[in-house]
Order: structure tokens, then C-alpha cells, then sequence
């Protein structure tokens, strides 16, 4: 279970800058995850938990790029055709029995293995075949046509480092290895639930003054394309004993409790205070928008303690903030390498006022201007409550905390969703 230091954050005073409340984290959050060994078949998305040392060459041996010939570049007459007799044939999983010899050729395909001594492939295309022999054109250059071993991973060389999240291709690198097993973190055990006294299901007939609940669906999607096994605790009445019972409940069995909403301090948001009487909550007023009321605290339980988040009750507000400041939380709880998402400079379409000291978050879509240069066109509406402009958006762009207002033309920088999926 998760350990956190009493003196994170205060609630109150000036809000605290996104930057520096990702700095304040990323020293006093740690793994809390497990390490076991897995099937590469079950490995996807999990934190790689050892550096992964390559223990041969890949490819193991030289061999052809292309389906040709493979001679020696010194029996090359250098300005006319060189006519050679083509003496074996080496296809991919069968080498030649011996050396090459020179003033021959081998008639190879692609992913055959080199036979000593040749270095050079010509292309089958650019020869012309004829009985027992093969004519090749000048002009080839030494080595062409020719894969060398250790070219994609040298022997000894590491390959994969502890802490990354393994994708598609990195599951195809450890079976190219040999590896059927590899040392992974376990999943996340995170419990999400939702508070309020007007918030309900989907698919229940919706009373005066009630909304569906969207935010614990968002939430779970985004927590299980994280690779987090995730428990949905439902809707929470406003009461701080049923606020209260749950958390202390959740946290006997789960690493980590979110929720959305009831973070504010008014007479109904009772997550603060049941956070504060179960453990301690280090509560800070990001100087962000949408969002600001973020909390991270510990819930104490007998079997040790799970990590609190607490994010805003706004649909948009909820998303920007579990991107942007959630997401690196659990990333590091979970064992995984810090993944900064990319962000990349575009020419904005668009023209918006900001406060300074103020970091905020702009939907945006993607096209193409007169000129063809990409452009991110702000979404015409921005409300925090407004879900449909997320899913309309393409991305974000993050205005910094300096910046007071943006012109057609200026340079931004945009985040896709693509990246922090």
C-alpha cells in the first residue's frame, strides 16, 4: 500500500502552478505495485519491472536484404557486366555447408543467411540469368543488399528499460529475443466512484434536477486504457458517513481511490472532510482551467493505506485534470517510466484572452490552412461542463502560465489525445 509524507501541499493560499505541483509528486510518490513474471500473450500495457539485455544477435547472422545473387564485390568488373557462375542456392532457414569461394555466385533469397566470404547482393531485377550463370551490371557498391548481424540489437546491448509500458511492438522485440516470459508490475488496483445527490445511472429515467453520470464511465475507460484493473464503486449519496464508509472500505483492498466532484467546500462536498478523518489529505488549487479543485491524499485502512485523488466535478474539468495531472500519478504508482507527453508546435486559428499565472487547456481540432500548413482551430464552445467539445477535439493546447493572449498565426503547442491514450 502507498505511503505519503504529511506536508505535500496545503489547501489555501495562492494556487499552485501545474509544473510545480508535478514536481512536488514525482518525489513523494513511489511504486506501490507488485512484480511477477507473465506470459508475453498477457504483457501488454504492463510496466516493464527488469531492463531487458539482448542475448545474441538480431538477426544472429549476416543475411539478404532482396532475392538475388550474393557474390564477392572485388570479382566486380567495375565498368562493364561480370559474367559468374552461379554454383548453390540459399534460401532463408537453409545456409550453404561451406564458404564462398571466389569467382562464383550464390543464387539467395531474402532472409537467407550469407555464406562466408560474400558481401555484396545484387538484385534479381538488375541480372540477367542465363544457363549456369548470371551477367551483372556495374555499378553496384560494396556491401549492398546486405543485413548485417546485430544490425537491429547487438548481443549485450539493452533493449527495453525497466519502467516502460509495453506496447505491440515491444512485445514483438521480446519474442524476437526468444523471450516467452518477462518480468512485469502488476496491475493497479484502483476503486472510482462518484458523489452527489443528483447524479444517476444511465438507463434509469432521469427525475427533475438530475444528471447521468458520466464522469465514473469516462473515468474507468481512461484508468483501463492504462492497464489498471479497476473497481467501480458506484454513486455516492452527499452524506459524509456513506463518503466515509466507503473509503475506508475501498482502501482495505485497492492502491488507489478516485472521485469526481465533492472536492470543493461547500455545505454538500463531504469527500474532504471523510479524507481528512481517514488519513490526510495535502489538497491544492491548481492555477489551471478548466479544473483547480485537485486533491491527493492518503485513506488509512488496517491493511495499510491506499492514495486519494480527488478530481474536479465539471465533465471537461474532470478529463483535462486526470490527463494532466491524474494520469502521471498513476503512471508512477504503477511503476512505469515518466511518460511526458509530446507536445507539438502549431500555427493557432484562432484568437483567445487568458489570465497570466494561469496555465489553461484550449479543445482544439486539426486542419489545414490555405497554405497546407496544420492549424488548431479552437472549438467553439468551452464551457467546463461541455463534454461533446471533447469528443468533437482533436486535442489540447496548452497555453503556459505567461501567455495572456493568442493571434491567428501564433505558434502553440498542441497535445493530441493520441497521446495520453
Amino acid at each position: 500500500m502507498a505511503q505519503l509524507s504529511d506536508d505535500c501541499f496545503a489547501f489555501g493560499g495562492e494556487m499552485m502552478a501545474v509544473d510545480r505541483a508535478l514536481e512536488l509528486l514525482s518525489g513523494r510518490l513511489h511504486p506501490v505495485t507488485e512484480t511477477r513474471r507473465i506470459g508475453l500473450a498477457d504483457a501488454l500495457g504492463h510496466a516493464l519491472a527488469e531492463d531487458v539485455v539482448a542475448p545474441f544477435n538480431v538477426p544472429p547472422h549476416d543475411n539478404s536484404a532482396v532475392d538475388g545473387y550474393a557474390v564477392f564485390f572485388d570479382d566486380l568488373t567495375p565498368d562493364a557486366p561480370t559474367l559468374l557462375p552461379v554454383t548453390a542456392r540459399v534460401a532463408a532457414g537453409h545456409a550453404l555447408d561451406r564458404p564462398g569461394r571466389r569467382g562464383e555466385a550464390v543464387r539467395i533469397f531474402t532472409g537467407a543467411p550469407m555464406p562466408e566470404g560474400f558481401d555484396t547482393v545484387l538484385m534479381q531485377e538488375d541480372c540477367k540469368a542465363g544457363e549456369g550463370t548470371v551477367a551483372i551490371p556495374p555499378g553496384i557498391r560494396r556491401g549492398a543488399n546486405r543485413r548485417r548481424a546485430g544490425e537491429d540489437m547487438a548481443r549485450g546491448s539493452t533493449v527495453l528499460t525497466a519502467g516502460r509500458r509495453l506496447r505491440a511492438e515491444d512485445i514483438g522485440l521480446l519474442a524476437s529475443l526468444g523471450r516467452r516470459e518477462v518480468t512485469v508490475r502488476t496491475a493497479l488496483r484502483v476503486a472510482v466512484f462518484s458523489t452527489g445527490d443528483e447524479v444517476r445511472e444511465p438507463g434509469v429515467p432521469l427525475e427533475p434536477g438530475c444528471i447521468y453520470d458520466a464522469n465514473r464511465f469516462a473515468l474507468i475507460a481512461a484508468l483501463r486504457q492504462l492497464g489498471c484493473q479497476v473497481t467501480d464503486l458506484g454513486i455516492l449519496p452527499d452524506r459524509l458517513d456513506a463518503v466515509r464508509g466507503a473509503l475506508a472500505d475501498a482502501a482495505e483492498t485497492h492502491d488507489v481511490l478516485i472521485t469526481s466532484g465533492g472536492m470543493s467546500t461547500g455545505e454538500e462536498d463531504h469527500v474532504k472532510a471523510a479524507v481528512e478523518a481517514l488519513g490526510g489529505l495535502h489538497f491544492w488549487r491548481l492555477a489551471i482551467k478548466p479544473g483547480r479543485p485537485v486533491a491527493l491524499g492518503t485513506v488509512n485502512a488496517a491493511a495499510g493505506s491506499a492514495v486519494f485523488v480527488g478530481l474536479p466535478g465539471n465533465p471537461v474539468a474532470v478529463m483535462v485534470t486526470f490527463l494532466r495531472i491524474a494520469r502521471p500519478i498513476l503512471l508512477r504508482l504503477m511503476g512505469a517510466a515518466d511518460e511526458a507527453p509530446a507536445l507539438f508546435p502549431l500555427r493557432a486559428g484562432f484568437t483567445y484572452k487568458k489570465k497570466a499565472g494561469r496555465r489553461e487547456y484550449v479543445r482544439a481540432t486539426l486542419a489545414r490552412a490555405a497554405d497546407g500548413v496544420l492549424t488548431a482551430v479552437k472549438h467553439p464552445r468551452d464551457g467546463a461542463g461541455i463534454l461533446s467539445s471533447m469528443v468533437e477535439s482533436d486535442g489540447l493546447v496548452e497555453l503556459p502560465e505567461e501567455i495572456t493572449r493568442v493571434e491567428p498565426g501564433m505558434i502553440v503547442e498542441f497535445l493530441p489525445f493520441s497521446e495520453v491514450r
